[in-house]
């Protein structure tokens, strides 16, 4: 009960920032708009509703990104369900050497600049439980390879694209 209060407080804090609200970039808009806070009901959907709501939630995340990105090489410890539903075709290794889409936890990971290590222009990283790590995702925040990020507070995007100008951080109401 506590922790569900817990969550509708963050929610309800971060409500100014729902569904894209703020950002002024039309690539970050339509990531945060159709690929985090896509509300369509999936054809996979169905066979994880018996998985808790967290879990559910993040998963379905995972779906939604391994969708869109279409990844050769995720690297992940976990989740493999629901990222194999999103991309049938990528191989899912537990420590590659270089991976287009990495799912890390803080816990599990010493070293960020190893993780960072296998990253590249187009990698997309997801560092889950930021929440509970707060430092370590401002570690990884302030990593020079780091361009644009977002904070769904259950879990923080990373994108590598050197291509853009400018730093961005958004907070995002997941």
């Amino acid at each position: 009960m506590i922790s569900r209060l817990r969550h509708v407080v963050v929610w309800l804090s971060r409500i100014s920032h729902c569904r894209g609200f703020g950002i002024q970039s039309p690539t970050d808009y339509g990531f945060v708009r159709y690929v985090i806070n896509e509300h369509w009901p999936y054809y996979a959907y169905e066979r994880w509703s018996s998985d808790d709501w967290l879990t559910r939630k993040l998963g379905k995340l995972y779906f939604r990104l391994a969708n869109w990105r279409q990844p050769h090489i995720i690297e992940s410890n976990h989740a493999e369900d629901y990222l194999h539903a999103g991309c049938r075709n990528a191989v899912i290794e537990s420590n590659a050497e270089h991976a287009d889409l990495i799912i890390a936890n803080p816990d599990d990971v010493a070293d960020i600049n190893t993780l960072l290590d296998k990253t590249d222009e187009k990698t997309v990283l997801v560092a889950e439980g930021i929440w509970q790590h707060p430092d370590w995702w401002e570690r990884l925040l302030s990593d020079e390879r780091v361009r644009t990020a977002f904070d769904l507070y259950y879990c923080g995007i990373a994108c590598f694209d050197s291509s853009r100008r400018f730093r961005q951080t958004y907070i995002v109401n997941f």
